[in-house]
């Protein structure tokens, strides 16, 4: 099986990181569980110029390191890998975070799992840079049979794979009235989602 794994509150609690830096930034206050939205600019109401300053914060090695991990990722991805299943991690952080963000795999044992950095949103400016850098167009010679995702903004990223199951990572802003299809399902945790799979 080839199997799709988003890195940012999949693997580890990134939004927890970032509500507690935009309070320390711009003492904002919006706990976790009242983020309603993947946008974080739209999420923590912040200026344009804020918005750049938490994402220039955010990426830096020094935070990218810092996140926890969330738990049963590594259990769960490992043994995929270790039954010679494909796991690929796809984020969607600029490829000049890639290096801190392999650390980070590195040192939480993630074993034997490939990391990509897709320009999903149009934000890295960088030009291709290897082999873990990916363009959308890259991206879409790609196939799946699982995703795990947490973001609605990423669904359609999916559209090119009909027959995909896409497990929802249950976040405060993934509370969506109904999913694009029903091959999505919501999952609490990675003892479901490994269930599933």
């Amino acid at each position: 099986m080839n199997i799709y794994v988003d890195f940012d509150d999949c693997l580890c609690e990134t939004a927890r990181t970032f509500s507690t830096l935009v309070y320390d930034l711009f003492q904002i206050d919006v706990p976790y569980e009242k983020i309603k939205y993947f946008n974080l600019q739209q999420a923590f109401d912040l200026t344009d110029e804020q918005y750049e300053e938490l994402m220039e914060k955010g990426h830096k090695p020094e935070i990218l390191l810092s996140y926890e991990e969330t738990p049963g990722a590594r259990e769960v991805l490992n043994e995929w890998a270790g039954k010679g299943h494909t796991v690929s991690i796809i984020t969607g952080r600029p490829f000049r975070s890639f290096e801190p963000s392999r650390q980070w795999l590195d040192q939480h044992g993630f074993r034997d799992i490939k990391l990509y950095c897709l320009n999903k949103y149009g934000r890295d400016g960088s030009v291709y840079a290897g082999d873990y850098s990916l363009e959308l167009e890259d991206y879409y010679k790609m196939h799946f049979d699982y995703a795990i995702e947490d973001s609605p903004t990423a669904f359609r990223f999916f559209d090119h794979l009909p027959d995909l199951n896409v497990l929802v990572f249950d976040r405060p802003w993934n509370q969506m009235p109904a999913f694009p299809g029903a091959n999505y399902r919501r999952c609490y945790d990675w003892k479901k989602i490994k269930e599933i799979v």
